[in-house]
């Protein structure tokens, strides 16, 4: 019988990778504490509707990434492929958006069917930033801020570019498709594939086609400046102001639209050229309707949603994490003879509680003295600290330099909480 393995797409993250990620986890809950957002936790099952009126249902993901299913009541469920619709769900279920502002965040899996490749999995992690209740373009401003905070605080601002646009209001969009759909028309046939299927369904997201031939083509048409309204163009202008005076440089980006029907105005995305392909890490902007068409009065809205998956990655391509996360242990406990066992187990849970800051491994399963302190060596542990029958007798204890030196020395195992060297608190 063949072992069951993982579906494909979908992945584990090992114990020697998860270190990595907490890291990540660790600086990014710190930079939205900075900013006052608070976390929201929302379920990974959604009615199959929420998509289908949020994202739009000419969407690829609607149309042929979603995992959807039938429950036993006959009801349509999905496996969440982003986290904006959930999240503004569970605000509006429980009254958080009625006449209030709110800075809300969450994290965690994300579903959809499509080729695995390096960067792109079928399940993937996001963070999601969403602001609630505010029309102005200061607080667009502050998610790109607190973005390129992050990016400040991982190490990598250097090494991804902010490109910025805006699409307008929904009268000026309409009026932009009906002439972008008037001008791909005339060069229908020369279109690649999936943009002749775009062209009478979302013909916004031809703009950011990957096909050289297509971007030729619509070198003349339309532009979206000549139709964007002026409330929208003022938001814009300030937008670009905020951002120039808070010294962040931006590429001006009039193909960039986003792939979700919910956006209007502001569409930002933060991209690196260190991942081929998959070179988009973040991305978000203002989807001021979507409140309202999932069943409210209108409610001013922003986010981003940010790939861990991909952060990760450029972390680890670019040699960005700190190196004391390959250091699992500070201290490795070793006992060997006859009832040293149980009294180094009763030392270690003592200053675990005393010494919550350090990490300590006690050998567990027996083994010879020898075998013990290759393992002790092997665990990476700055410090050994050894209990054998003589030591168990006498009150003490040998705490042994497993890095520098090899020096050992023996103290009372009473003194233990006062004789740990400063080498042995983690950082």
């Amino acid at each position: 019988m063949s072992a069951i393995q993982s579906i494909r797409g979908m992945y584990d993250v090992l114990p020697a990778d998860a270190a990595r990620w907490q890291y990540f986890e660790d600086v990014m809950r710190q930079v939205l504490r900075q900013y006052g957002y608070r976390e929201m936790r929302m379920p990974i099952v959604e009615v199959s509707q929420l998509f289908k009126r949020s994202i739009g249902e000419v969407t690829d993901i609607v149309e042929k990434e979603m995992y959807t299913f039938l429950d036993r009541n006959e009801e349509s469920l999905t496996l969440r492929p982003e986290g904006t619709a959930g999240c503004v769900r569970a605000a509006l279920q429980h009254g958080l958006l009625h006449n209030q502002v709110q800075r809300l965040w969450y994290q965690g899996p994300m579903f959809r069917y499509e080729k695995p490749q390096k960067g792109r999995n079928r399940q993937f992690y996001q963070v999601g930033v969403e602001a609630f209740g505010m029309a102005d373009s200061d607080i667009d401003a502050e998610l790109i801020l607190l973005s390129a905070r992050l990016w400040r605080e991982l190490g990598i601002v250097d090494d991804v570019s902010l490109e910025l646009n805006t699409i307008g209001s929904a009268d000026s969009r309409a009026a932009f498709k009906d002439a972008l759909v008037a001008y791909l028309e005339t060069v229908k046939a020369d279109l690649d594939e999936d943009s002749q299927k775009r062209l009478y369904t979302n013909p916004l997201r031809i703009l950011d086609s990957k096909s050289p031939k297509t971007q030729a083509l619509l070198n003349d048409a339309p532009a979206f400046d000549d139709y964007l309204d002026a409330e929208s163009r003022t938001h814009f202008e300030q937008l670009q102001a905020r951002l120039t005076a808070a010294g962040v440089t931006f590429t001006l980006n009039p193909r960039l639209v986003r792939g979700l029907d919910y956006y209007s105005r502001t569409v930002f995305e933060w991209t690196t050229e260190h991942l081929g392909s998959q070179a988009t890490i973040c991305g978000g902007g203002r989807y001021d309707g979507l409140v309202k068409q999932l069943g409210n009065k209108d409610v001013p809205a922003v986010g981003f949603a940010l790939g861990i998956d991909r952060v990760i990655l450029l972390l680890e391509t670019l040699n960005k994490f700190p190196e004391t996360l390959e250091q699992t242990v500070d201290v490795y406990w070793v006992a060997a003879g006859e009832g040293t066992s149980e009294r180094a187990q009763q030392l270690v849970e003592s200053m675990r509680t005393s010494q919550p800051q350090l990490r300590m491994l006690m050998h567990c399963g027996g083994g010879s003295f020898k075998s013990q302190m290759k393992k002790a060596d092997k665990s990476g542990a700055r410090l050994a600290v050894i209990l054998g029958e003589q030591e168990l007798a006498a009150g003490q204890i040998v705490v042994k330099d497993l890095r520098v030196g090899g020096d050992q020395s023996v103290i009372s195992q009473a003194d233990l909480d006062t004789m740990l060297p400063p080498f042995f608190v983690s950082p």
